[in-house]
């Protein structure tokens, strides 16, 4: 068995167990990254949402062999920046969290939409995150408060 080396928030991290573990089990089980939800095991809710190398990914569908020598962030990880600050602030300023379930995953698929997208339409915004689903059908509330994270963070990304 080979162990597999990636970075986690900025840290550096080896993981010795078997390299198809799923990174959704590997992140909440071995290093307490509760922010990565569990939700339909599928790819289909987005809930466990990770980026890895800064593409958005489901973590339920990645072996931990795939992200040797990757980047992963969560939302532990992502909380920590400006860009987090100016999207934390949007998401507020328009009540755009209702339960949480899905805003970690939001926020960082909001992140990758932002990352190539600053100025997104509206158009862009809904298919940046169309792989989120929010139980509480907070849409309308969530592109708002990309759109003024967007505009309030603009020059960040």
């Amino acid at each position: 068995m080979n162990a597999i080396r990636f970075l986690l928030n900025g840290e550096e991290k080896t993981y010795k167990g078997s390299a198809t573990d799923r990174l959704l089990d590997v992140l909440r089980d071995t290093y307490r990254m509760i922010s990565v939800k569990c939700g339909c095991k599928e790819g289909e809710c987005g809930a466990c949402s990770v980026l890895i190398d800064g593409v958005l990914m489901n973590s339920c569908c990645v072996a931990m062999g795939a992200v040797d020598g990757c980047e992963v962030v969560t939302m532990e990880g992502f909380r920590e920046t400006e860009r987090f600050a100016v999207l934390d602030k949007a998401f507020a300023s328009v009540s755009a969290v209702q339960c949480g379930f899905c805003i970690p995953g939001m926020v960082l698929a909001a992140e990758a939409l932002l990352s190539k997208i600053p100025n997104p339409t509206e158009e862009q915004i809904r298919e940046g995150i169309s792989g989120n689903l929010c139980r509480c059908t907070g849409y309308n509330a969530i592109v708002a408060a990309i759109e003024t994270a967007a505009k309030e963070g603009a020059g960040l990304w």
